[in-house]
């Protein structure tokens, strides 16, 4: 195995900014939460990897925040909060089972998702990564393709091999994730060439789509993916994944809105880059849905030919949060949270495990990058 996959760098969950205040006690927990289940997944998740070949193994090891791209330990690397594979194990202990027995599941979802963003950074353009370049950038697109495919089938493999009865159910569900996750992709990608106003503009309902296939399928496939490890009832399990899809629609919201106004310094993204780019977003769309002159204004910048600059992006962005896009949003990302968290409470979880989830899907909502 690469040297680059030795764990020398403990997870951590601490974030990667300077705060000058001190973490609230809610946050605290959470990381706490966080860190516990990086811990226990993060054995077999270097294991997995190691079986790559060497030099997509490095590919792998640096886009999950392990080495840098000369495959030497990086302690300065971020491998980020590793919320997918907390929801995992979480799930299973809320259906009364050991984390220990979601950890198949949990890898192969933090696989499939460092495989989505390294694909993702491709098609979207994206040179920067949590404040490193991006894997296409470091190694060049076709190397960059060819790991984010083998993590995609390693992440089945892994799970395909986990003991117990219902492997089998397993794989089906995340094989299923998979497909939505492609389909919200897609749709994300083809909106970008669909006109901002008229016949053909995209409606609030059909970005609801795209976010929940795109984000909402991977984190309800993940929660219940520990569930169904656990052995979890069918009801129980179909709750926990509805909760964890309304949580990727606000997941996706509180996205679109640093994908806006974040501070690159914590994103490790460029500021407005979402507006440059014409995504659409819920801020924008939102912002576009209303009848003033702020409104108005705005369409016509955006419908402006060419890719706004640096100037255009920042009045696009004052003229959202007029419009009243940037609130808009933030209601939105509200409403998914609290469906989310009606439906945590619908599937009677274990206590300690509500109470860690409740937490996590809330701090969701609240994170800066």
């Amino acid at each position: 195995m690469s040297s680059s996959l030795s764990p020398v760098c403990s997870p951590s969950g601490a974030s990667d900014t300077a705060a000058a205040a001190a973490p609230h006690p809610r946050e605290t927990a959470v990381d706490d939460v966080l860190r516990r289940c990086r811990e226990l997944v993060r054995p077999a998740l270097v294991e997995s990897v190691g079986r790559l070949h060497p030099w997509i193994a490095d590919m792998a090891a640096y886009a999950l925040g392990w080495s840098d791209a000369a495959g030497t330990p990086d302690p300065d690397g971020t491998e980020g909060k590793g919320v997918r594979q907390a929801l995992a194990v979480l799930g299973a202990e809320a259906v009364g089972a050991d984390g220990g027995a979601a950890v198949a599941g949990a890898v192969a979802v933090e696989l499939v998702h460092t495989f989505s963003l390294l694909h993702d950074d491709i098609m979207d353009g994206d040179e920067l990564r949590r404040q490193r370049p991006a894997v296409w950038k470091a190694y060049g697109t076709g190397p960059a393709v060819l790991a984010g495919d083998a993590l995609h089938a390693l992440a089945v493999q892994c799970l395909a091999g986990a003991p117990g009865p219902r492997t089998g159910e397993a794989v089906r569900r995340l094989c299923g994730a998979l497909g939505a996750l492609v389909r919200g992709q897609a749709e994300d990608l083809r909106f970008e060439r669909q006109p901002w106003s008229g016949p053909g503009a995209v409606g609030m309902d059909q970005y609801r789509s795209m976010a929940e296939h795109k984000t909402g399928a991977l984190l309800g496939c993940a929660v219940a993916l520990g569930a169904v490890l656990g052995g979890g009832p069918a009801a129980t399990v179909a709750e926990l994944d509805r909760a964890g899809r309304h949580l990727g629609v606000a997941f996706q919201a509180v996205d679109d809105l640093l994908g806006i106004w974040g501070e690159p310094a914590v994103t490790g993204k460029p500021v407005h880059g979402d507006l440059r780019q014409g995504k659409k977003t819920f801020p924008v769309l939102a912002a576009l849905a209303g009848e003033g002159p702020a409104a108005r204004e705005l369409a016509a910048l955006l419908e402006s030919p060419g890719r706004p600059d640096r100037a255009t992006a920042a009045r696009a962005a004052a003229l959202v949060e007029e419009a009243g896009g940037r609130a808009a949003t933030r209601a939105e990302a509200r409403r998914h949270l609290d469906a989310a968290r009606q439906g945590l409470r619908g599937s009677a979880p274990a206590p300690d495990a509500a109470a860690d989830l409740d937490a996590l899907f809330t701090s969701l909502l609240d994170r800066s990058r």
